[in-house]
């Protein structure tokens, strides 16, 4: 998967705003013949860096406020599996039923302890990683679904307590599959943002990694290998798109 690390891009960035000063400095000499390199191209492109920067930073903090937001929408259902569970062995339910929520507490239980740890930095998130993490969840819900069609298929389950009446536990699967959803979808945008931002700054012809080499080697060309000007550039490190 091709990568570089959120700071590797930033410093690409950081680095070609200094090469256009440096290149402003340079006044009427610098006068390449390539549009692509002449300072008009270079602004534009700086804009467009920036603004992809800071679209894909956005979309970031957003899928790891979402991530956020599930870990806390997830963090007490394996208590509560266990609460509904002994909610109903106080009641008169039938042993089959007693048998078949414990079943799906168990399913529950089971996945929390084995569900690999989801990171909020997805920089370069391991696909095979997101992809258990994805399932662990889907199947948490699933499971917990589970048993609210056995409470509530069981007429003795009647308890006084809100937070374990089928109702409320309805609503907390809703909950938990809309906050799976939200990650789902600000984990697309984030991808797609992320897709956007390397062409700019990596894939495509006149991108700022491909622009900055050429106006180093033009400046090389102009003033000499030797020269203060090409010595006030050389040391600006621009970093390719690792794959």
């Amino acid at each position: 998967m091709a990568s570089t690390s959120e700071t590797g891009h930033a410093k690409n960035v950081a680095n070609f705003h200094t090469l256009i000063e440096f290149v402003k400095g340079y006044g009427t000499a610098y006068n390449p013949s390539k549009q692509s390199i002449q300072m008009p191209a270079l602004l534009a492109l700086k804009d467009s860096g920036d603004t992809e920067m800071a679209n894909t930073l956005s979309k970031k903090n957003n899928y790891q406020n979402r991530v956020n937001e599930r870990q806390l929408a997830f963090s007490d259902v394996e208590n509560l599996a266990s609460r509904l569970v002994n909610a109903l062995e106080a009641t008169d339910a039938a042993t089959g039923s007693i048998k078949n929520a414990k079943s799906f507490r168990q399913k529950i239980l089971g996945k929390r302890a084995t569900q690999p740890i989801e990171s909020t930095d997805p920089n370069a998130p391991d696909s095979k990683t997101i992809s258990v993490s994805q399932n662990s969840f889907d199947q948490i819900t699933e499971h917990l679904s589970g048993l609210k069609t056995v409470l509530e298929a069981e007429p003795n389950y009647t308890p006084n307590e809100t937070d374990l009446q089928v109702v409320t536990l309805s609503a907390k699967i809703q909950n938990l599959y809309a906050t799976t959803t939200a990650v789902n979808t600000a984990l697309a945008e984030l991808s797609t943002s992320r897709i956007s931002r390397n062409k700019i700054l990596y894939t495509e012809e006149n991108s700022i990694y491909e622009t900055a080499k050429d106006v180093k080697k033009y400046i090389k060309s102009v003033f000499g290998v030797s020269s203060p000007e090409f010595n006030q550039i050389k040391g600006l490190k621009f970093t390719g798109l690792k794959k």
